[in-house]
């Protein structure tokens, strides 16, 4: 049998090419190599923006649309909803029940997340109980599917470990090895900063969406930072210090073309608003078949439905499995 991924996405609207980067082409190779779950985590979303969910639904579509246009495949791939799994929240609470507390207080995410709360709401902001119970619910989308690995980035890492202590604990309170200790699977891909050098995120209004037209994003990326010792076209370049656009060559272009420009660039043959629109049309072309397919979905949205809720029973039939076996464990009526 093939060992199984568990990985998720919080619903934020449509997606940018960072999250294409970062996470959805790792998940596109990875699901023909392991049995792969990929759920839309609407719970979570809930633990930060609880009194914004006029988009919720809306923004779990799109997700779901920017998964399969980029080639998240429903008949290799489960592809599922958190909340129509409610397994998921039974299964918390049994973790809940044997997780230490400073297990919770000690999770870098959380310490991450309570932060960006109160640098938007102010120091004296309560974090939610919801919140609090972040890492436990995040441990509950793992080994609802006992998942053997779950894909993330370096930054990650520290992420899974709960759930692998969580797993551990588990196992030895109850005195059989049932549940996995997952693995991480590193992400190697390229990393993309946003426009104008910083993070890439939708807040910052500083990203390109995989859904944006080829116009938009040609225009967009007329804005992006280049050389900022650059003056004139005919000054001398520094495509190492050219903060956005010569770091997006790296990702998009060719060796040919990567070398082609840095000698333009040093000798100043090359000007950044050229450059630019090269670049524009280099990118566009990477993704003018993820958007053509986007189109389709977005006119066949009962579809992107039926995948949503099929994917979701199929979950539900694994977590059934899973929570059994739990309620045997603990002896659960």
């Amino acid at each position: 049998m093939k060992e199984r991924i568990v990985s998720g996405m919080r619903p934020t609207g449509k997606l940018h090419l960072g999250h294409y980067l970062g996470v959805i082409q790792n998940w596109v190779e990875l699901q023909h190599k392991y049995e792969s779950f990929f759920f839309v985590a609407d719970w979570h979303a809930l633990t930060t923006k609880y009194d914004k969910t006029e988009n919720l639904k809306n923004d779990v579509i799109d997700v779901a649309i920017d998964w399969l246009a980029s080639g998240i495949d429903p008949e290799i791939s489960t592809i599922y909803v958190q909340s129509l799994v409610p397994e998921i929240a039974e299964l918390n609470i049994y973790l809940g029940m044997v997780t230490p507390q400073n297990w919770v207080e000690r999770d870098p995410t959380l310490k991450d997340m309570a932060k960006i709360l109160r640098s938007k709401e102010g120091q004296n902001s309560q974090i939610s109980y919801g919140l609090m119970g972040y890492p436990v619910l995040m441990s509950a989308d793992i080994m609802m599917m006992n998942a053997t690995h779950v894909p993330v980035g370096i930054d990650q890492v520290a992420h899974i470990e709960i759930t692998r202590d969580i797993a551990r604990r588990f196992n030895n309170l109850y005195k059989e090895e049932f549940f996995n200790e997952p693995k991480p699977i590193l992400n190697h891909c390229s990393l993309i900063c946003g426009l104008d050098g910083n993070k890439m995120g939708k807040s910052f209004q500083n990203d390109i969406k995989i859904s944006d037209t080829e116009e938009i994003t040609a225009k967009k990326i007329m804005t992006a930072i280049t050389d900022r010792s650059r003056l004139r076209k005919t000054d001398l370049g520094h495509p190492d210090e050219c903060e956005v656009a010569f770091k997006y060559w790296q990702i998009f272009g060719n060796e040919e073309q990567i070398a082609q420009i840095r000698c333009e660039c040093e000798k100043g043959e090359r000007g950044c608003a050229d450059c630019k629109r090269q670049l524009g049309a280099v990118i566009n072309e990477r993704f003018a078949e993820i958007r053509e397919k986007r189109r389709y979905y977005e006119s066949h949205i009962d579809e992107v439905k039926d995948i949503l809720n099929d994917g979701s029973k199929r979950a539900r039939v694994e977590a059934q499995k899973v929570l059994n076996e739990v309620k045997r464990l603990v002896r659960m009526y």
